[in-house]
């Protein structure tokens, strides 16, 4: 009686510490679905941004079509992709050197640059791309936290039993779409 006791007690247990495991596992799994939710939710705070932009700058540059163009195209792009973290980072970083390139043809329309409407169409975009990369931040922590549970023992072998799978980074390249600030001398 005692060894079925023993035995039964044992079999409690290790019950209890895969459910520990198994729990940790799946918070874990949903942190990183929720941050992939707020990123998500920041990157079509700038797509919806970058419409209106592009129209106060067609006011001033309209003869720039090819550059308006190809930043309608790398948005719709990036719209349009729902694919994996690395597939979005590829559409971001394609937006962002179209962005850039806005940037430099706004550059040369000082009327433009003066302009409130694109003054504060500039300083949303600033505070987007802030939020953006706080939000990837977080984002990148969890996917860090759930590789670590997945690899590491005795939490790999609950993972495994369970089909926990790693989610990808989400790096894009240090591209930042603010403007440099104005040097007057």
């Amino acid at each position: 009686m005692m060894v079925f006791c023993v035995i039964a007690g044992g079999a409690v247990l290790l019950l209890l510490w895969a459910a520990v495991l198994y729990n940790g596992l799946v918070r874990v799994r949903n942190a990183c679905d929720e941050s992939w939710s707020d990123i998500d939710t920041e990157l079509r705070r700038r797509y919806d941004l970058i419409p209106n932009l592009v129209e106060t700058v067609k006011g001033y540059a309209a003869h720039e079509r090819e550059v308006l163009e190809r930043v309608v195209q790398a948005r719709q792009a990036a719209v349009a992709n729902h694919g994996s973290p690395n597939a979005q980072a590829r559409d971001e970083n394609a937006l962002i050197d179209s962005m850039k390139r806005l940037f430099a043809v706004a550059e040369n329309y000082p009327t433009l640059k003066a302009d409130r409407h694109y003054l504060e169409l500039m300083q949303e975009l600033s505070n987007t791309e802030d939020r953006i990369a706080r939000a990837r931040r977080f984002y990148n922590a969890n996917v860090r936290d759930l590789s670590n549970r997945i690899e590491v023992f005795p939490s790999n072998l609950v993972a495994g039993l369970f089909g926990f799978q790693k989610r990808e980074f989400f790096d894009i390249e240090d591209r930042t779409v603010r403007q440099p600030p104005a040097v007057r001398v």
